[in-house]
């Protein structure tokens, strides 16, 4: 083929790529180098440009030269060392930058384009745009490539999910093991064809199927560049309803094992089917050493916004990041469908008839517009490969440069040698015809993300791309800079897929469950081994190492964008739910084990033998809420109970256990009597209030990572019992039995109080909703409390169609129990509503406990019941309306990990307005009053009025929503949902939410307390009572030398390869730990009223974090754990050099891990 051979030109991007290189230093010194030659291009025509200017700077300095010669002060000279110079690599005009925006001290980001200027500029009009339905009708004037040739790249590749409408192992076995035997064989056939591969769990499961030949032939087309691993995450995870945390762990998961079996990390990532796109899955990217992105599924309005002016490619920064290193390239697809049809072109109906397995009698549908694809021949090629090319040119208009990319493929394609060949070989033909006529200045083959992105680079170095003022990036030149996310998806008449937040929230819960429950046990099978110096006490966390890499692998499979999204078949949803609850089980025996030899009890310990603790919650089954072990308090015993802070403080928190006697008394480790408060156990269930059973409450103390036991004993004299809550009433029907050993009341007022030393609410006694909070000083603010419920006859698990707003569904009546504690008040409501059983009842609870983050927090606890046919087509909803000035605009969490500012819009319907809120959002007044809740699992929320916040509690959908499911969302559970809300006030002037938009940081004390209930205590209930005169040894276990900064949250501290961990050599560490820095708003109380002793300002030294044990080994490393360049992964110079001193330097915001080898002191 005749290929143009300039320098970085198009005959470079055929040169193969080698498998290894890409896991060895040699890439990393490539990459460096391609980067640096990108600069010294940049550098050359800045010279050239002001070569008058440069002269006349070399003379000044000569003449500065002369006269220092004779005396003048050294410190003029210092003016002309350049601490960063290769920061300042191409010229910037200042006067054409936007002002950067300032946000609680410290510079946000300047980009050329946000998503929320995009959405301000958009008039939303669905216009219909003719054979590109959602666009225009292309042209182009022909000349475009006379000086610069198209340089097509064909991408074929495979979407298969990990369970969808059949599960991950149906999937496998019908599908996706014939689609990769089928890539193996057919590429082996001809050098020139090529394949991508995304999904780990797929891969994972055949490799353990395949012959030793095929896996050889595998690893022989990777390294030789005809098959790219992208992404080489477990799965292709969702982005909205993922908290970073999960996603970590399933592309680490994922690239771990690449990294082991095939010796490849990969660099590109390929995410062409979740339902938006979050910033930071960019940042997570770029921290992994990740270099571009390819997305597909935004807004149609957006992308049509971004091609109409060619920035369909750009670099995506972070909103706080006035450094630009957490820049990444990210390429966005401009059509409706990652599917052939809109792959090729503008105009479907054309590109289908390039689908060349959808050819008469294949075993996929016809063309649907009506001509089909024929077989290339001699005859027709010439006429079939202008057609092609057409459609290839009008692609291409929509970018920047003439490299064009065209993925070519489908859901589970490729799944026959036959299907593969028509494919390829018709491909083949209309290249060659191409390829062979220099007057159409095109060249067109097979291509990989890899090629694509290298040459598209390449050419953006030789060629000046960049537009007059645009601030585009150091990393890469000629592209706009963006700031934003792209939520909420709308794929095609303004239907919006926010239902998705929502759906299957019972599952949403599980998987939020099962995180913190992995983060827990990581830790604790770190600390065993960390502590441990012979190979008996390995027994127990080595013989484990199977179960936690499984627990592992099932959270990874949920974070599929079908999975913890909600929307797949019942039969899917119920395999998920069963390796999850699987998982959990078994993450709790080896918890419950654990803290045996942690607390000294046993010294070692083999995974077989049984615990002697119990967690104090379990589930029966996959499908129900957990529920509380109860005490059984036996006169003359005591039953211990431990508990594992997971935090990086010491936890003083008020906890609380159930108990089937209320006579009982709390004492700690010390055998020394704790003050505590009894309260009947009550359920959703108007008959019959009152379980029968007690929660005993007390004030407990945890060291940070640590183990502290407390007793509780019945018949101890020398101990004052659990006092009773005082009980108050309000029941419609008049009557109501009083649980015995507590004191019963009516309350005959308006309203009903609870109250502590900080807050009152105020509650409306017909309906049981909260109105408002009065403050110690005087002030209060209005909340109004509201469950409402959407009719919704075209929603299904991915759109939210409802037919009008939300309808009250409380009415007067009900029954309302008040419980009054000296630790902990509550409100209990189960409402009167037009059905005979009611869809929720509701707990609102205040804390008193000295130095507690609880007693700032309102505690609202939902049951939700969507289970009968006359909730069908309804959706639920918790709404506050506040007396906050917010002006519509609030702010919603990415991931758990950032801030989003957002904006409701009158242009957009009611259900584009909502947005995923994964663990938290808030309203935030012109006067610093701030109004937030957290959430412990995704949800949907939006604030449609001006000092309104809603949040979507669950939805029972009888339709299919037209978007391929096929059913709709029926399987619904009882469940919880709890909510920490906080009202608070600045002490300092704050930017106004109005004019500034860039997001706003939650406070140190919202920060806690969002992770306070995300990374709640673990508790263990020994499974038999012991006689009370015989008084048990001191128990607690405290590993850290002291409590972290309040703003430095431990993301994971584990050991990544546990399978491994024996076989491992002294010099490859095998403990990591992953540190997150907090960004917190400082016109908020500094020490966040939450007792905080430091915050990160000061570097943390790694070597000495731990009590009785050294730190070896330290070193930095990616976030995937496979990079230790880190000038590659865009981090400061500071953050590698760990080893030599041990600090730890982590700017806000930031993620940085450490591999690091634990080892006791002697």
């Amino acid at each position: 083929m005749a290929f143009s051979t300039r320098r970085g030109g198009w005959g470079n991007s055929l040169l193969p790529s080698t498998a290894s290189s890409s896991s060895s230093p040699s890439s990393n010194s490539k990459s460096k180098f391609s980067r640096k030659s990108r600069r010294r291009v940049v550098l050359r025509d800045f010279l050239f440009a002001n070569f008058f200017t440069i002269g006349l700077a070399v003379s000044l300095f000569f003449f500065f030269i002369v006269v220092l010669r004779y005396g003048v002060p050294r410190p003029i000279t210092s003016r002309f060392k350049s601490r960063t110079p290769t920061r300042i690599v191409k010229p910037r005009k200042p006067s054409f930058r936007k002002p950067v925006m300032v946000d609680s001290g410290s510079d946000g980001a300047t980009v050329d384009i946000t998503t929320k200027d995009l959405y301000d500029r958009i008039e939303f009009l669905d216009e219909d745009g003719g054979a590109w339905k959602q666009g225009w009708n292309v042209a182009y004037k022909g000349d475009e490539w006379d000086s610069e040739k198209l340089k097509i790249f064909v991408v074929p590749h495979s979407h298969n999910d990990p369970g969808w409408k059949l599960t991950v192992e149906e999937y496998y076995t019908r599908q996706s093991k014939h689609i990769l035997d089928t890539i193996v064989d057919t590429l082996s056939k001809d050098p020139r064809r090529k394949f991508i591969w995304e999904e780990m769990s797929y891969l994972e499961r055949w490799w353990r199927d395949s012959s030793e030949s095929k896996k050889e032939s595998f690893i022989n087309l990777v390294k030789t560049g005809q098959l790219e691993i992208v992404g080489g995450g477990w799965v292709m995870n969702d982005e909205a309803n993922s908290h970073y945390y999960a996603i970590i762990e399933q592309i680490t998961e994922g690239n771990m094992w690449l990294n082991d079996t095939i010796g490849v990390v990969p660099k590109n990532s390929w995410a062409i089917d979740p339902f938006g796109y979050s910033p930071t899955m960019a940042y997570l990217l770029r921290r992994m050493g990740f270099e571009n992105m390819l997305i597909q599924r935004t807004h149609y309005e957006l992308k049509k916004e971004l091609a109409r002016h060619k920035n369909l490619e750009y670099i995506w920064r972070q909103s706080w990041d006035a450094e630009e290193t957490t820049d990444i390239f990210v390429h966005m697809m401009p059509f409706y469908s990652y599917d052939i049809p809109h792959t090729c072109g503008p105009e479907p109906a054309i590109c289908c008839q390039f689908d060349f397995a959808r050819m008469r009698g294949s075993m996929y549908e016809l063309c649907p517009w009506g001509e089909h694809p024929v077989e290339t021949d001699q005859e027709n090629v010439k006429e079939r490969a202008f057609k092609l090319l057409d459609q290839y040119r009008k692609k291409s208009v929509l970018y920047r440069t003439n490299t064009l990319l065209v993925p070519l493929g489908d859901d589970f394609r490729y799944i026959s040698l036959d299907e593969a060949e028509n494919q390829f070989r018709n491909y083949q033909l209309l290249f060659d015809h191409i390829n062979s006529n220099p007057s159409l200045n095109a060249e067109a083959q097979f291509g990989t993300l890899e090629d694509y992105f290298r040459t598209v680079r390449e050419e953006a170095d030789r060629i000046n791309y960049s537009r007059p003022g645009e601030v585009g990036s150091i990393q890469v030149g000629g592209f706009p800079s963006l700031s934003g996310d792209f939520f909420t998806y709308a794929d095609r008449q303004k239907d919006y897929w926010s239902g998705y937040y929502v759906s299957r929230p019972f599952f949403k819960a599980v998987d939020r469950v099962l995180e913190e429950t992995l983060r827990a046990t990581d830790m604790m099978m770190a600390l065993l081994l960390g502590y441990c110096q012979r190979a008996q006490c390995e027994k127990l966390p080595v013989g484990f190492s199977y179960k936690l890499t499984a627990a592992r692998r099932n959270l990874a499979l949920f974070q599929h964008h079908d999975g913890v999204t909600g929307t797949a078949k019942d039969h899917v949803v119920t395999d998920y739910g069963t390796r999850m609850h699987m998982s959990l089980q078994d993450l709790q025996i080896f918890m419950s084990k654990a803290i045996e030899v942690l607390l000294k009890i046993r010294h070692e310990k083999s995974d077989h033998n049984p615990s002697i603790f119990e967690p104090a919650q379990v589930r029966s089954k996959y499908d129900v809420q957990p529920v509380h072990k109860t005490i059984i308090a036996h006169e003359g015993t005591y039953q211990s109970v431990v508990f594992f802070n997971p935090s990086e403080q010491t936890r003083e928190e008020v906890v609380m256990i159930v108990v089937n006697k209320p006579d009982v008394a709390v004492l700690d480790s010390n055998w020394t009597c704790i003050e505590s408060q009894i309260s009947p156990e009550l359920q959703h269930d108007k008959s019959k209030i009152f379980t029968g059973k007690h929660r005993v409450y007390w004030k407990a103390s945890i060291p940070a990572l640590g183990l502290q036991t407390y007793y509780i004993a019945k018949g101890l004299v020398r101990c004052e019992k659990a006092k009773p809550a005082k009980l108050k009433f309000i029941s419609n029907s008049g009557s109501f039995s009083c649980p015995a050993s507590y004191a019963c009341s009516k309350a005959k007022d308006d309203t009903v109080q609870i109250h502590n030393r900080h807050q009152t609410l105020t509650f409306d006694s017909k309906t049981g909703l909260l109105q408002k909070v009065t403050y110690t000083n005087g002030s209060q603010n209005v909340i109004g409390e509201e469950i409402s419920m959407y009719s919704s006859w075209g929603s299904g698990a991915y759109l939210f169609k409802p037919t009008g707003d939300a309808q009250p569904i409380v009415k007067s009546g009900g029954l309302i129990v008040i419980s009054e504690g000296h630790l902990m008040q509550e409100v209990y409501s189960h409402p009167h509503t037009e059905w005979e059983r009611g869809p929720i009842s509701h707990s609102t609870r205040l804390y008193n406990g000295e130095n507690t983050i609880q007693e700032f927090l309102i505690e609202k606890e939902y049951h939700v019941e969507l289970l009968g046919d006359e909730f069908n087509d309804k959706e639920i909803i918790a709404r506050y309306k506040t007396d906050i000035d917010s002006k519509k605009i609030f702010y919603t969490d990415l991931n758990g990990f950032q801030m989003s500012r957002r904006e409701t819009y009158d242009k957009i319907p009611l259900q584009g307005n909502y947005y995923p809120m994964p663990a938290h959002a808030f309203l935030q007044g012109s006067n610093g009053r701030r109004f937030s809740v957290h959430s412990r699992q995704s949800l949907g929320v939006a604030s449609l009025k001006d000092g309104w916040l809603e949040i979507m509690l669950d939805r029972r959908l009888v339709r299919d929503d037209g978007r391929g499911l096929g059913q709709g969302v029926m399987d619904n559970r009882a469940m919880n949902v709890i909510f920490h809300i906080l009202v608070e006030s600045n002490i300092s002037s704050t930017s106004n939410p109005v004019s500034n938009h860039l997001p706003l940081s939650p406070s140190l004390l919202s920060h806690r307390i969002g992770s306070h209930l995300n990374y709640p205590l673990h508790a263990f209930i020994a499974k038999k009572p012991q006689d009370i005169s015989v008084q048990p040894p001191p128990r607690s276990f405290s590993p850290l030398a002291m409590s972290l900064p309040c703003d430095l949250h431990i993301v994971s501290f584990k050991v990544p390869r546990p399978l491994k961990y024996s076989q491992q050599t002294d010099g490859d560490p095998k403990f990591v730990l992953v540190l997150q820095r907090q960004k917190w708003d400082s016109s908020f109380c500094r020490k966040g009223r939450s007792h905080c002793t430091s915050v990160a300002e000061e570097p943390v030294n790694l070597f000495y974090i731990f009590k009785d044990l050294s730190v070896l080994n330290a070193k930095a490393t990616s976030l995937n754990l496979l990079q230790e360049d880190t000038e590659m992964l865009g981090y400061t110079e500071q953050f590698g050099d760990v080893s030599q001193e041990g600090n730890v330097y982590i700017s806000p915001m930031e993620i940085q891990a450490y591999k690091l080898d634990l080892r006791p002191h002697q």
